[in-house]
């Protein structure tokens, strides 16, 4: 049956990295004789530059009727002065909510080759492997009202409205509680529910639940401890479910145990296991167009593709072991690279990944 990819390269950068994950893509479509067809459209500063608006009905409309979409990234200073509805950041707010990408899965994995480009000791990070569960299309991001405004005294303020909904937090506290019983068993609920009424309802709802999954044995962590726990203990965690904006800060935080952002790739899926994968960095403007950003995390994204929306694990473990391979050769992009490795480019590395899954069988 043939497949369906929608690929949104978006701006700087991303165009860049996405031409190594479709290298990649195509590799395995032929190496494994799959119908997969790949189809382009427009996001974000790109979309602003050619259509008005960040996020055309177009885009929506393709991305709805394609099995996955694979993005790269959005936004740059050439965009700041923008109104803030047509910012391209907004455009990638608008995809996840018009497609009900509510669970977003970032996982945290050390690549045994990498230990010594993390800037944590080797002891801290060998055989890392976190899933952080991040809600996507709620929160403060998404919440009303929101906006700015003249005080009495004359002053400007600006406010954003952090709300949950009981029905938003059991939703993706169900993905979050079926993948730990996929993986370790262990759950831990981040939020703030000392101070914010939003996510003691989070606490509340997510503890109910653990009556469904009695195997599963839930702890729950204030955000500001959870990052202090992440640079000190990362082993303790397994799968970590949490908000927006908690999600967006403790998974840029995890990026650095594995040696660089540029490794760590994530699924947005709705409850139709339909998804966006993208790389969790951003568009990297002071790099764009150099042929150095790292392409693994936008790679590492397409095996999610494969794994979760195509239903293909198998072609999903050929592109991780590939990635694997293509490390034990020592090859390195700018940000990964340490004593005794080789610097490649983004190009370069693409193509060695794209090259072992044609190898090896």
């Amino acid at each position: 049956m043939t497949k369906s990819v929608y690929v949104l390269p978006g701006d700087n950068i991303g165009p860049e990295i996405i031409s190594e994950g479709v290298k990649v893509l195509e590799a395995v479509n032929e190496r494994l004789d799959l119908e997969i067809k790949v189809r382009y459209g427009l996001i974000g500063g790109r979309a602003l530059d050619a259509t008005g608006d960040p996020c055309p009905p177009e885009t929506l409309m393709e991305a709805r009727n394609s099995d996955a979409v694979l993005l790269g990234a959005v936004g740059g200073p050439k965009w700041d002065d923008c109104e803030r509805e047509m910012r391209p950041e907004k455009g990638l707010l608008r995809i996840r909510q018009a497609l009900n990408l509510f669970a977003n899965l970032r996982p945290v994995i050390m690549f045994p080759q990498l230990v010594a480009a993390s800037s944590l000791k080797p002891s801290f990070i060998e055989d890392l492997d976190i899933l952080i569960v991040r809600e996507l299309v709620g929160g403060i991001y998404f919440g009303e009202p929101r906006g700015f405004r003249i005080l009495e005294s004359g002053e400007k303020e600006g406010f954003n409205t952090l709300k949950y909904s009981e029905s938003e937090i059991r939703r993706v506290g169900k993905i979050a509680y079926e993948a730990a019983m996929k993986r370790g068993k262990r759950l831990c609920s981040v939020d703030k529910s000392n101070v914010l009424e939003a996510t003691i309802l989070w606490r509340q709802v997510i503890s109910d639940m653990s009556a469904e999954y009695p195997d599963v044995s839930l702890s729950h962590m204030y955000v500001d401890n959870a990052a202090m726990q992440l640079v000190s203990k990362p082993s303790q965690f397994d799968v970590i479910v949490t908000g927006n904006m908690f999600g967006d800060i403790l998974s840029d935080i995890s990026a650095m145990l594995t040696g660089s952002i540029g490794m760590l790739p994530s699924a947005s899926l709705n409850e139709k296991a339909f998804g966006m994968y993208e790389p969790c960095h951003g568009s990297a403007p002071d790099i764009a167009g150099q042929n150095i950003a790292n392409p693994l995390a936008t790679i590492l994204s397409v095996a999610l593709l494969f794994r979760y929306s195509l239903g293909m694990p198998d072609a999903a473990v050929a592109i991780e072991d590939a990635v694997g391979k293509v490390l034990d050769r020592g090859f390195r992009t700018r940000d990964i690279l340490t004593d005794d490795t080789i610097l490649v480019s983004t190009s370069e590395m693409g193509s060695a990944v794209m090259e072992e899954l044609k190898v090896t069988k």
